[in-house]
């Protein structure tokens, strides 16, 4: 039962990112900027066609082996149960699943990633809700494993 509830959590970050995206395509210019906060975030129609701050531009089949890994790792581990991520762990996997599906569907329908969320208030790349996921569910799961999961470390003893 818990991981239909994962996918369902999965499902609706890649269901909000889709959305996000393509209000944004639909009512902003590519390159044209909303006030949302003034000073604080805005909204800028931008094409990414690489990864974080536009690396690995034109690797398309990277990000794809990337993200198949990925799950093919995540399947493996459930299925394996070995039960080293808590039920936390495993909410912050499916955050990191859900964005990272939400920008594959675009670079396998447009060949980029459609971003938007532009900070004002310091100078950074602008980036997506799918982003946002990814990012913050790395941070959260890294930190709980270090500080948290201690069990995660352990070596099994066969």
């Amino acid at each position: 039962m818990q991981a239909l509830f994962m996918a369902l959590f999965a499902a609706g970050i890649v269901a909000a990112d889709q959305i996000t995206k393509y209000l944004v395509v639909a009512h902003i210019p590519l390159a044209g900027q909303v006030e949302v906060l003034p000073g604080v975030v805005g909204l800028t129609y931008v094409r990414n066609y690489g990864a974080a701050f536009s690396s690995f531009q034109g690797m398309q089949w990277l990000f794809a082996l990337i993200f198949i890994l990925f799950t093919a790792a995540i399947v493996w581990e459930y299925r394996k149960r070995s039960m080293k991520f808590t039920t936390f762990e495993w909410w912050c996997i499916a955050a990191i699943y859900g964005g990272g599906l939400g920008n594959m569907i675009d670079r396998v329908r447009f060949g980029y990633v459609v971003d938007m969320i532009q900070t004002q208030f310091m100078d950074f790349p602008v980036f997506n809700v799918a982003d946002c996921f990814i990012s913050c569910g790395c941070i959260v799961l890294i930190a709980h494993l270090v500080f948290f999961n201690r069990a995660f470390w352990k070596e099994e003893k066969k």
